[in-house]
């Protein structure tokens, strides 16, 4: 179902303010808690920091394709395949950190200046069929809270081993 405007707006402020929370979450972590495992197959918060960098600028894309393109096609990827193929405790999460709070800010700033009537576009996500930006900012407006409570959840598992 299409969002009114008002549940836009609130959605685009959710998705603006994301970046605060994954940073806010990553700084609370003892340094020795940042690459533990909470469990087999279980990411660590600094495998998070990586995956939010790697889905945040992916995210830029897919917006823009979407708002820009005709019959844009989305095609999706295996996070956990990114994990290990890019080996993400390889990477430096700072650098992953501010890479995810340049690129909301950089895509916040442009859809504040995207016109009521470019919502709604639709284009073909690969997995999941039609796809469109309603679609993009629902998924995308609590993507770094729900990494950011991954995180405090990481947290307190550490704490608690």
């Amino acid at each position: 179902m299409p969002f009114d405007a008002a549940t836009r707006e609130a959605h685009l402020r959710r998705y603006a303010e994301g970046s605060t929370l994954i940073r806010r979450a990553w700084a609370e972590l003892p340094v020795e808690a940042r690459t533990w495992r909470p469990g087999e197959g279980k990411w660590s918060a600094h495998e998070v920091a990586v995956h939010c960098a790697d889905s945040e600028t992916y995210a830029a894309i897919r917006i823009r394709l979407l708002l820009a393109e005709t019959e844009p096609l989305v095609v999706g990827y295996d996070e956990n395949v990114w994990s290990r193929r890019f080996d993400y405790h390889a990477s430096d999460p700072e650098l992953a950190l501010r890479l995810v709070e340049t690129v909301r800010a950089h895509t916040s700033a442009m859809l504040s200046r995207v016109p009521d009537e470019a919502w709604g576009r639709m284009g073909r996500h690969t997995h999941s069929g039609p796809y469109g930006t309603d679609d993009w900012l629902r998924s995308y407006a609590n993507h770094l809270e729900i990494h950011a409570a991954q995180i405090q959840r990481n947290l307190g598992a550490w704490q608690n081993r």
